[in-house]
């Protein structure tokens, strides 16, 4: 057995603190996934961080970035865990060129922290991250995105220079402000999703926008299905014959103009807690003359269900569904009805939320869904999103769930994810086993 993972832990912990590193024993609120670490490090800059994954590529400590927690049950448990890197106290915005609409930030530094920093010059990151006290770092990390994603992209369209620190303490950058660049990769969009098993994100820029000086909603409620007179919609856009149960009334036709209006809406989405009522989609405009587009949105809407517009958001926009049990669709943008279909027509209680003009969709299901549903669930979902052309990811489930299905479904790309993953962590020390395919 490697030395780390005999019982002499006072060398490791001396040559841990020797690093100069807050160091502290691990207690049960650390738990990644179930996994419990050794020890936790509270770095405060860069160099703190390669001094301590040095230090754990000398020892063959596992280690596991982790920013406000928040996302610490999703994805599946890590095969082992040493070392908790906490990048709490990485807490600075550390160059705004408001100018420039750029900033330059710390990765612990939560999304929250950087919001009120930026609205005092009128600007802001639009990625509306829906969980709080989210960090930057855990952003980029899980690269989840929130409604306006439509107009202005998710954290990796935003991002345009990442600081990271290597399995073997290789400080690296991209982007803005390049300092050292791993040669032929983008570490930015490498990074994106990754989980933590490449290596340790420190810093971040990003591209920023003004705040709008206007804002206006527009929220339609959508007949349920098989209401009478209300066409129903294949998943490649095209009518269909009658209702039939499970279907989302017009809603690919609805989403398809709605994308395309001039008003230039800047997010489109959609909530859909029961199979037995209707959706809801809510549609925001920003910016100039937010008003008069938003009636033509509005005139839009109305074709298709009772329409109106508010000053603020439904109470439901730019959160999740629900989190015990929650999993992501994505399919072709055109196919969103489709996948809606796919996931009302199961017969369980789903609740769906999210981006009806990306396809980017939350699903959750209740806590106490049994082994075997969940199971046959997540099958025929996938099956049918398959033939979408799309897919289903499990982001957070009990063990017993989640250890009847693979998490991840069919992904083209492992191969490459594997050779990228041997490139950048050949020892399998930065949380390993958490991305897909046991990466």
């Amino acid at each position: 057995m490697d030395a780390p993972h005999e019982t002499g832990g006072a060398p490791l912990a001396g040559a841990l603190h020797r690093t100069g590193v807050t160091i502290r024993e691990a207690g049960p609120d650390d738990a990644v996934a179930g996994v419990s670490p050794r020890w936790v490090a509270l770095p405060e800059n860069t160099g703190e961080v390669a001094a301590l994954m040095r230090v754990s590529a000398e020892h063959d400590l596992a280690v596991t970035p982790v920013g406000g927690g928040t996302r610490l049950h999703w994805g599946p448990p890590p095969e082992r865990c040493d070392l908790l890197i906490d990048t709490c106290c990485l807490n600075q915005v550390l160059e705004h060129a408001s100018g420039d609409l750029v900033v330059r930030v710390q990765a612990g530094l939560t999304m929250g922290s950087l919001a009120e920093t930026l609205a005092a010059e009128g600007q802001e990151l639009s990625l509306d991250v829906p969980l709080d006290g989210a960090t930057v770092g855990g952003v980029l990390a899980t690269a989840i995105a929130g409604p306006r994603r439509f107009r202005h992209g998710t954290a990796r369209d935003l991002l345009i220079g990442v600081t990271v620190v290597l399995a073997d303490g290789t400080t690296a950058k991209s982007g803005g402000k390049v300092v050292k660049n791993v040669a032929g990769y983008d570490l930015g969009k490498l990074f994106t999703g990754s989980y933590g098993t490449l290596g340790v994100i420190t810093e971040a820029a990003f591209r920023l926008h003004p705040i709008p000086d206007d804002r206006r909603w527009i929220i339609a409620e959508l007949p349920a299905p098989g209401t009478p007179g209300t066409g129903a919609v294949r998943g490649d856009g095209r009518p269909d014959a009658p209702e039939r149960p499970g279907s989302p009334p017009g809603l690919d036709v609805l989403a398809a103009e709605l994308a395309a209006s001039q008003a230039e809406p800047s997010a489109i989405e959609v909530d859909w807690p029961d199979a037995r009522g209707g959706p809801v989609v809510a549609v925001l405009v920003e910016g100039t003359a937010a008003d008069a587009r938003a009636r033509a949105v509005r005139d839009l809407m109305a074709g298709h269900g009772t329409a109106r517009i508010t000053a603020g958001p439904p109470g439901w926009w730019g959160t999740l569904p629900g989190e015990d049990v929650l999993l992501e669709v994505r399919v072709p943008p055109s196919r969103a009805g489709g996948a809606l279909r796919a996931v009302m027509a199961r017969g369980l209680p789903a609740h769906v939320r999210g981006s009806l003009a990306t396809a980017a969709l939350q699903v959750t299901l209740p806590p106490d869904v049994g082994g075997s549903a969940f199971a046959e669930f997540v099958s025929r979902v996938r099956d049918d999103l398959g033939r979408l052309g799309g897919g289903l990811t499990v982001l957070a489930a009990p063990q017993e769930l989640a250890g009847r299905v693979d998490r991840w479904g069919p992904v083209g790309a492992l191969p490459l994810l594997r050779r990228v993953k041997e490139r950048f962590d050949p020892g399998r020390r930065m949380s390993p086993g958490r991305s897909v395919g046991g990466i």
